[in-house]
């Protein structure tokens, strides 16, 4: 039997943009013949995912799942709304989240793990629903949130199963109070997170970048308004400081009251929990945020597929 090499399973994957285990498998099955896994692969319906991969893939579904002290949350897009109501997609993005556990968030050690039931990894079974469903998709990012001491507490925006939506959140609080108490309230921080859309956990947290294009443009409004050079400054302060206030989580209103920041929130929660506690950190994951959607006119589109 041919030697099936690392260099000839990458070739074939190039060839046909299957899975790598579904390509060592393939050239295993017909003795190392290249071409030959080629034809084995596109029999199988798994060749078939290459041709899609061009497509903008920027729905599908956020999956988020907690253990103990542990949470995790993953995203995988996929063309359609419609997908993320496919039980088996479903089941691959809440799977796919329990390994990314596993996993410590980290995206390429998720890709590669093996996928439970298949002899495939998770890479390789995401090309299997490609080929299966008939949609370009793709594991696009995972994270995970740990404490030594607390609770890890997730919500999921615009639910459509256990645990998988359109907006996952994790919150970590850490303390060694009562742990019911601790995720009541980390619940609530959750929902406020989806809501309130913070870019940073803390004031020094926040992007350099966004500060100094905030400055630049808060300068130049406070200069056509013609007071002198020390005014301006001042209202550039307390523009920024109004900015911190909308965009980072500690300095933000809590939406349960509209008024209290949430730093006392979280500080006033001691005397309840018995014990001080920290907002550790936060994950959230938009579906499909960042990605360019391609806008068609639907009657266009069929006008277009009857010229052909």
């Amino acid at each position: 039997m041919a030697e099936i090499t690392a260099a000839l399973v990458k070739e074939l994957r190039e060839k046909t943009g299957a899975g790598m285990m579904d390509c060592k498998k393939a050239l295993g099955e017909v003795q190392g013949d290249l071409e030959k896994a080629v034809d084995w692969l596109r029999a199988k319906g798994l060749s078939a995912a290459a041709k899609k991969a061009g497509r903008v893939a920027a729905e599908g579904l956020v999956g988020v799942v907690t253990t103990g002290t542990r949470g995790a949350v993953v995203e995988v897009n996929a063309e359609t709304d419609f997908v993320g109501r496919n039980d088996t997609f479903q089941k691959f993005v809440a799977t796919t989240a329990r390994l990314a556990l596993d996993s410590g968030g980290d995206m390429a050690r998720t890709a590669a793990a093996s996928y439970p039931g298949t002899g495939r990894d998770v890479q390789g079974e995401l090309t299997n629903l490609i080929a299966t469903i008939g949609e370009n998709m793709s594991l696009r990012r995972s994270a995970m949130l740990s404490v030594s001491d607390g609770v890890i507490a997730s919500y999921m925006h615009n639910k459509v199963a256990t645990d998988l939506g359109k907006i996952g959140v994790l919150v970590a609080l850490e303390s060694t109070g009562d742990k019911a108490k601790l995720e009541a309230l980390a619940k609530q921080l959750a929902m406020h997170v989806a809501s309130a859309n913070p870019r940073s956990l803390t004031v020094a947290d926040l992007d350099k970048a966004d500060i100094e294009r905030e400055r630049a443009v808060l300068t130049e409004k406070a200069a056509q308004s013609g007071k002198s050079g020390d005014i301006v400054a001042k209202m550039v302060d307390g523009g920024l400081r109004k900015f911190q206030q909308e965009v980072v989580l500690l300095e933000q209103a809590f939406i349960m009251d509209g008024k209290t920041k949430v730093s006392k929130v979280v500080d006033d929660a001691a005397k309840q929990v018995g014990a001080p506690v920290r907002l550790a950190g936060y994950l959230r994951f938009a579906l499909g945020e960042g990605i360019e959607k391609k806008s068609e006119d639907f009657a266009a589109e069929v006008a277009a597929q009857l010229k052909k």
